[in-house]
């Protein structure tokens, strides 16, 4: 098979195993990404029948952490991540060092590995997925929240951690590639590289990259700009590590921060969202492929024991440090929870230890088994948070007491956009749009305009409308005009399948939310009655209205008889049928 066939074979039939597995997994009340995992085993080497390409699967998995940790960087501003700073740095670092102690231990006292194979072991072991914690963040509605914000930065200060630790492998190994380089000198160097990086980043991309992005959105192009958003998260990440020595995912989340501080984020992460989920499901795939199911006949106890490093070595100190360092118990439980699995950076680390030769092959097998099954329970973890938190709430004294550090963490971040409820959201500031617009500025209604076109954004704003860039129907923009606190939702924008998608993510995010759309068809009007929009006005029905109500007054003077003709009209009444009003 070429490679280009291969390339074709990786992505059609992972994703279909991947649906059809992932289907079979929500039918048994499962995660879909268990099935996404059991569809990897299916197409791994360790299995019969058809077998995909690892290498490129992994490239292809690479892709889809890159792409979320752009989106990460884009909703996590520079003020949130020094926010959190306080917990995350400390708390990171000495959940490392516990978990990747404990890991060392086992294998050197339990097996009789040497220390050099206990310490890859143990790092392997120490370091969660950053795909998993943000998908399952992402499903729960919690990566803005308080919560989401610690446990990303968490991340992002385990992700520093084991770049330096990818560079200092070797070097301990005693098969650095730059021979005769002490390793104060090689982490002296490791760590110049990537503050380089950031402030490279921070002082020049945060002025570069956003000026670029709002020339695309100029041309009115939503392919140039969804082309030009892929362009800057694939070409940063790609460009970070290869000059700077920094992983993919960092780059590519500071890559989304930099366009963070801009108001073009939130329609780049909603451009970027659709392959963003098709390549996270790759990920799983891959993941899968690596695993061989026999291992769990060969090494139970030992798989056992490396699972159990995993959850419980990860998340009790995650918990315990969280609450010495001020957080309260949800975020201490997020967090324990979030970080009891491990994946994408476990399987780099354990790949360098198998290639310079410190981590036995079982090793490395262990690692990648515990890695599927501490993916596949992790769902159920979380789902513990919520009662362990009501068991505690109910314990006034055993709360008081774990949670007596201070700062609380509610200090540290402050709320975002608590101010903006009951205001009216307008999408598209058109013709129709900006009439409603002024008739809400004169009766003093708030409200928050969304416009996909950004020449038309910049003038709003320099008008003083409040104003969000970015298209309605894409899911995260209605999420950041607070729908949710909305009392009103006006879609004045033409496209039938924009409005039915607008309506659909508005009432996820809010069920009371009061609608009223613009249609061109009697047919969509029917619909739309039907699903329950509180008022579907159809633009050439009004036109025509208002018309035959300017004609019919030049005939009939009584001005209450015209309009009672008028609503017949607008109600669709059959010619010679009086409605129900002219009924004397």
């Amino acid at each position: 098979m070429s490679h280009e066939t291969a390339l074709i074979a990786i992505i059609s039939v992972g994703l279909g195993l991947a649906f059809v597995f992932g289907f079979l997994a929500t039918r048994l009340r499962l995660p879909p990404l268990v099935g996404y995992l059991m569809a990897g085993v299916v197409v791994g080497p360790f299995t019969p029948g058809f077998v995909a390409e690892a290498g490129l699967a992994r490239q292809l998995a690479e892709i889809g952490v890159i792409l979320l940790m752009f989106g990460v960087g884009i909703h996590f501003s520079l003020r949130d991540l020094m926010a959190v700073r306080r917990i995350v740095t400390p708390g990171a670092l000495g959940q490392i060092a516990v978990a990747a102690s404990i890991g060392a231990l086992l294998a050197h006292g339990a097996w009789g590995w040497s220390w050099g194979a206990g310490v890859v072991f143990g790092l392997a072991l120490s370091v969660a997925s950053t795909v998993v914690l943000l998908r399952t963040l992402e499903e729960r509605g919690m990566l803005d929240s308080a919560d989401g914000r610690v446990a990303v930065g968490w991340l992002i200060m385990q992700d520093l951690a084991m770049v330096l630790a990818v560079v200092l492998l070797p070097a301990l190994a005693g098969g650095s590639a730059a021979a005769g380089q002490s390793l104060g000198v090689a982490v002296a160097i490791t760590l110049l590289k990537v503050a380089l990086f950031i402030a490279l980043m921070l002082f020049v991309g945060t002025r570069v990259v956003p000026r670029v992005l709002a020339g695309v959105a100029r041309t009115g192009s939503r392919e140039l700009f969804t082309l030009s958003v892929l362009a800057v998260a694939l070409g940063v990440a790609v460009g970070a590590a290869a000059l700077f020595g920094v992983s993919f995912a960092l780059g590519a989340f500071f890559a989304g921060v930099v366009i963070s501080e801009s108001d073009l984020s939130h329609q780049a992460a909603a451009d970027a969202l659709p392959l963003q989920d098709a390549f996270a499901v790759l990920f799983f795939v891959s993941v899968g492929m690596l695993v061989d199911p026999m291992i769990i006949v060969r090494h139970p106890l030992a798989l056992v024991a490396t699972l159990l490093v995993v959850i419980l070595g990860n998340a009790l100190p995650a918990f315990a440090l969280a609450l010495v360092l001020g957080a309260p118990v949800r975020t201490a439980l997020t967090l324990a929870a979030g970080l009891a699995q491990i994946g994408e950076f476990s399987f780099i680390l354990a790949g360098i230890g198998l290639t310079l030769g410190v981590l036995p092959v079982e090793g490395h097998a262990l690692i990648l088994a515990a890695a599927l099954l501490s993916i596949v329970l992790n769902p159920l973890l979380f789902g513990m948070v919520a009662p362990l938190e009501r068991r505690l709430r109910e314990r006034p004294s055993l709360l008081a007491a774990l949670e007596r550090a201070p700062p609380p963490l509610a200090a540290l971040l402050p709320a975002v956009d608590d101010e903006v409820r009951d205001h009216a959201v307008i999408v598209g500031f058109g013709r129709v749009g900006g009439t409603i617009g002024r008739a809400f500025d004169r009766a003093e209604i708030p409200y928050l305009v969304i416009e996909a076109d950004r020449v038309w954004v910049e003038e709003l704003r320099e008008r003083g409308v409040a104003v969000l860039f970015g298209d309605a129907s894409r899911p995260g923009i209605l999420e950041h005009a607070q729908v949710a606190r909305a009392r009103l939702l006006v879609v004045a924008t033409p496209g039938a399948y924009r409005t039915r998608e607008i309506l659909r993510l508005a009432r996820k995010l809010n069920a009371n939310l009061d609608t009223v759309v613009r249609t061109h068809s009697e047919a969509e009007q029917r619909y739309l009655e039907a699903q329950g929009v509180g008022m579907a006005v159809m633009g050439e029905r009004e036109l025509a209205l208002s018309m035959a109500r300017y004609a019919l007054l030049d005939w009939q003077p009584d001005s209450e008889m015209v309009e009672l003709m008028v609503k017949a009209l607008r109600q669709r009444v059959p010619p010679g049928t009086a409605p129900p009003d002219m009924v004397r």
